[in-house]
């Protein structure tokens, strides 16, 4: 059975300057494995103080890393890259351990993380700029891009290593220092990432790490420094509002991947072996706690008893158990607020006149459990259709025609992702188009790529992650208007 002792290197206390240091206070707070509720380990728990203290050892550092020749930014990225794919399986356990996700998921997370450093890597030598004639002919305008300057950086629970590597890769790339603020429930990834940056070359300061129990206070008094220029946050749409209130004091560069509500379209013509296929991949994957998440069924009438059933089948066959267990399918979810929250869901389904295919309860065990379940019959008014499940739970709707299942998709605040299985590609193609979304899965249940734009639309957030504009959004673009 895998334990922390099995990391000898892995930083308990705050990452500042280079180094593990305690909180100003001596604080601390405990990491609890979900699939049992223990304590794992006791962390320093991040002050006002240390938060300032970590934008000052990156404020020391920003200078001389801005004048990092890209090349040497990107060798750095790519030793992260070798090492990360070296400690894979340690960091994979980590994850499972702390976050309680199955270990095949959490195997392909440190691929997944892995792949943002090997990206940036070959995109920190590509910030180019552009150089033109002036429309009066008067001048010449030169465009360069510089670095944004000290970026803090706040990522969720789901996915500890890949969110902070989706935004540290391109921050590093374009020349910024940061301050990462992980998620309290998953704090030992992100520090166990500061120790592999420092082993990859990353100089003293330029990667700082904050967990905190006081997210809110410490965030900020960060965005309340002059010297931050900079926030990326991942989480809530609820959360993500009040840190762009915070943000506007200080007029901060910001860029948000906030909430989603996904749908998923079962056309009538679609092949239902590849839908039911692509339906485990968007739903299950870390057990559904993704903000990628298939979270709400659009099925055509003539095919939904029969995929509901293949897809019952499939999720009542999986294998729930301690993430960190080899044979584990689904592991538990993060704390137990989580599996209140889904049960309290899947319960107010059930009145509203949903009928459950499979599952619908939590496992009589130790730790945060809910069964997979498939909800049939859910009324286009429940309550589970309007908010993010971050659980193993799909309900289906029915529906009748094309331009019905658009309207119910697009009924929401979110437009993060959407998922469309049909046999016809241009049919595909229109509705892709028609559904209000930064990003729709075609045919296919996973859309997340290091080189694409990940983001989305309406109050799922602002600006993109990965792709070439990944790294953009890490940088300003000055103007030099000049004549020869």
């Amino acid at each position: 059975m895998f334990s922390l002792d099995q990391i000898p290197d892995l930083p308990l206390d705050l990452w500042v300057g280079g180094k593990p240091v305690p909180a100003a206070d001596g604080g601390r707070f405990d990491v609890l494995d979900p699939a049992t509720g223990g304590s794992i380990a006791a962390v320093a728990n991040g002050t006002v103080e240390d938060a300032i203290a970590a934008i000052d050892a990156a404020d020391a550092a920003a200078e001389a890393w801005a004048a990092t020749a890209p090349r040497e930014r990107a060798e750095v990225l790519r030793r992260a890259f070798e090492l990360m794919q070296a400690r894979s399986a340690e960091l994979a356990a980590l994850i499972s351990l702390e976050n309680g996700k199955a270990l095949s998921d959490a195997k392909g997370e440190v691929a997944y993380a892995a792949e943002f450093f090997r990206w940036y890597a070959e995109e920190a030598v590509r910030a180019e700029g552009s150089v033109m004639t002036a429309p009066s002919g008067a001048n010449r305008i030169l465009v360069v891009r510089q670095p944004v300057g000290i970026a803090v950086l706040v990522t969720p629970w789901n996915f500890p290593a890949a969110m902070a590597t989706r935004k540290i890769g391109p921050a590093l790339a374009a020349g910024c220092t940061v301050v990462l603020k992980p998620a309290s429930d998953t704090p030992l990834t992100a520090l166990l990432m500061a120790k592999i940056l420092e082993d990859a070359g990353v100089p003293a300061g330029v990667v700082n790490v904050v967990p905190s129990r006081s997210s809110g206070t410490v965030v900020s008094v960060m965005l309340h420094d002059p010297r931050v220029r900079k926030l990326s946050f991942t989480g809530s749409t609820e959360v993500g509002r009040l840190l762009l209130r915070e943000a506007a004091d200080q007029v901060v560069n910001c860029s948000m991947e906030l909430g989603g509500n996904a749908p998923f379209l079962v056309l009538e013509d679609a092949d239902l072996d590849a839908a039911v296929e692509g339906a485990m991949v968007a739903k299950m994957r870390n057990a559904g706690e993704a903000c990628t998440a298939a979270n709400r069924f659009y099925v055509h009438e003539s095919v939904a008893e029969e995929f509901s059933r293949r897809l019952a089948e499939r999720m009542a066959a999986l294998r729930v158990g301690p993430g960190i267990a080899e044979d584990t399918q689904v592991g538990p979810l993060v704390n137990v607020e989580a599996v209140d929250k889904v049960a309290e869901l899947v319960a107010t389904a059930v009145a509203d006149g949903a009928r459950v295919v499979t599952g619908g309860t939590r496992p009589e065990r130790e730790g945060f459990y809910f069964d997979p379940t498939v909800l049939l019959d859910v009324p286009t008014g429940s309550g589970i259709l309007a908010e993010e499940i971050f659980g193993p739970v799909a309900p289906i709707v029915t529906f009748t025609d094309e331009a019905e299942a658009v309207r119910m998709a697009n009924a929401t605040e979110f437009g993060l992702v959407s998922y469309v299985y049909t046999r016809d590609l241009a049919r595909g193609l229109r509705v892709s188009e028609a559904l209000d979304s930064g990003m729709v899965g075609l045919n296919r249940g996973i859309v997340s790529d290091p080189a694409a734009p990940f983001g989305g639309t309406k109050q799922s957030g602002i600006g993109r992650e990965g792709g070439h504009e990944g790294m953009l959004d890490y940088t300003e673009s000055k103007y030099i208007a000049t004549s020869w």
